[in-house]
């Protein structure tokens, strides 16, 4: 607990509102995309400007009071029970240098503002399937971006970091003043401060086409056969993903997937349509429900994945594949097909490989490079013990473990234990962030969500 003398000492240093249960200022700046993590820290914080972050987390060095940071709340992995959690949402520069090909972007910047800043300008960067994501988490992650195969990792793009490091000094992180940091923040999540902008590169845009092909629910073995077969065989300025559904009956939904279980090919592309018709006709040759494959306005591209942009109590869990066997294939049929009675809301294979498997310019922290498909598992929370989504993300992600390889950190699921948690990291990436953990963070202060222990500290991680 939050000694009232602390807190007054805080409200000295700091523009923004510092916020108690029960308060409106508490309640706003707790609130997750992700309803099933709900933060319960001592005190909140809504920073109005990098001052704010720095002031604050000094301020909580010197007392070892624990800090978190959220901007979205899109990637909640453990809810917070003490301590001060500081909201970035309120950070929004978005600056964009044409000439050096590049963006700044404050830590509560999402996707969509980016774009409407570069897309006039016929511009764009390594933003992911939903633009309303905010781009300094999603990269910490690494990113893995819509157009990932042509791309890479959004990660591979960061060219530098200001962060308020755990003692709350603000620092210029790049490859020349901070090399290790400077690998380890980039796929190593939050576990070395708070970042309060970011400079990225950006990439022109041409022509882009994308859409959906929506598949009946029987037509889900021949469907999922075909794009084993035909996947790998795109060339990287193609990226595909696989997704099973299991919808409800509920009236805002289309008519002819009400209450079923239908298969979305989710297809994007950089480059002429007719080379875009070429590669997409084996995956025609099964009737669609719906096909809105086609040119396409980049103004539009979150209409290529349709992710859902309200909050949601979301359980999920994210695996790497080394492949898709038929064994593999068999087992996630059987997990989540049709008559698979599976509480799960969507399985999605992603396919990887193309820039997402090329060494990055500057060493980063980024896992997955040699996978071949990533599988996202996804449930709505219940409410009680022994919930049925959780056995069956269990469930599922066990069937499947003579294929895994780890997981991508954004899309890992609540963390778990040591062993769950380093599964995220190469084992030699692993060990690498935890002696970064013990440089930069020795007293542990930022130890929520995807935490890394330091060496010799290993039962502070919480989550």
């Amino acid at each position: 607990m939050i000694q009232e003398q602390d807190l007054e000492t805080l409200r000295g240093l700091v523009s923004g509102i510092i916020g108690l249960p029960g308060e409106a200022a508490y309640a706003e700046d707790t609130a997750a995309y992700n309803l099933s993590q709900v933060h319960r820290p001592d005190a909140t914080l809504g920073a109005l400007d990098a001052g704010d972050v720095a002031r604050a987390v000094g301020w909580a060095a010197e007392r070892s009071i624990p800090v978190a940071v959220q901007a979205t709340g899109h990637n909640a992995a453990a809810p917070m029970d003490e301590g001060l959690l500081v909201n970035a949402s309120r950070l929004q520069e978005v600056a964009v240098d044409q000439e050096a090909g590049a963006v700044t972007v404050g830590a509560g910047v999402r996707w969509s503002a980016v774009l409407e800043k570069l897309l006039p300008l016929g511009l764009t960067a390594a933003h992911g399937s939903s633009s309303s994501v905010g781009v300094v988490g999603y990269t910490l992650g690494g990113g893995l971006p819509l157009m990932g195969r042509t791309l890479g990792f959004a990660s591979d793009h960061v060219r530098s970091f200001d962060l308020v490091t755990p003692e709350g000094r603000h620092r210029r992180i790049d490859p020349e003043t901070e090399p290790e940091l400077f690998t380890v923040l980039r796929g190593g999540k939050g576990n070395f401060g708070i970042v309060t902008s970011m400079t990225l590169g950006v990439v022109p845009l041409g022509d882009f086409y994308g859409g959906q092909l929506v598949y009946a629910e029987d037509s889900s073995a021949r469907v999922l056969e075909l794009f084993r077969q035909w996947a790998p065989t795109l060339p990287r300025e193609a990226s595909v993903s696989l997704a099973f559904m299991h919808l409800p009956d509920l009236p805002f939904l289309p008519e002819e997937v009400r209450g079923t279980a239908p298969v979305i090919l989710r297809f994007a592309f950089f480059g002429e349509a007719r080379d875009a018709d070429t590669l997409l006709g084996p995956m025609r040759e099964v009737q669609t429900l719906r096909d809105t494959a086609g040119p396409m306005d980049y103004r539009d591209v979150d209409a290529v994945h349709g992710d859902p942009t309200d909050p949601a109590p979301g359980m999920e869990r994210g695996v790497l594949l080394t492949e898709l066997s038929d064994e593999a294939a068999g087992e996630l049929l059987q997990q989540i097909g049709p008559g698979s009675g599976t509480p799960l809301v969507m399985a999605e294979l992603r396919l990887l490989g193309g820039a997402l498997g090329e060494a990055p310019a500057f060493p980063d922290a980024v896992s997955g490079r040699t996978a071949a498909f990533h599988l996202f598992i996804l449930g709505v929370a219940g409410q009680s013990d022994g919930d049925p989504v959780q056995a069956a993300l269990t469930r599922l992600a066990l069937a499947l473990e003579p294929w895994a390889a780890g997981s991508l950190i954004n899309f890992h699921g609540p963390a778990g234990d040591e062993t769950d948690r380093a599964r995220a990291w190469e084992p030699e990436m692993y060990s690498r962030l935890r002696d970064a953990k013990a440089a930069w963070d020795p007293q542990n202060l930022f130890r929520y969500g995807h935490a890394v222990p330091p060496v010799g500290l290993m039962e502070t991680a919480s989550g």
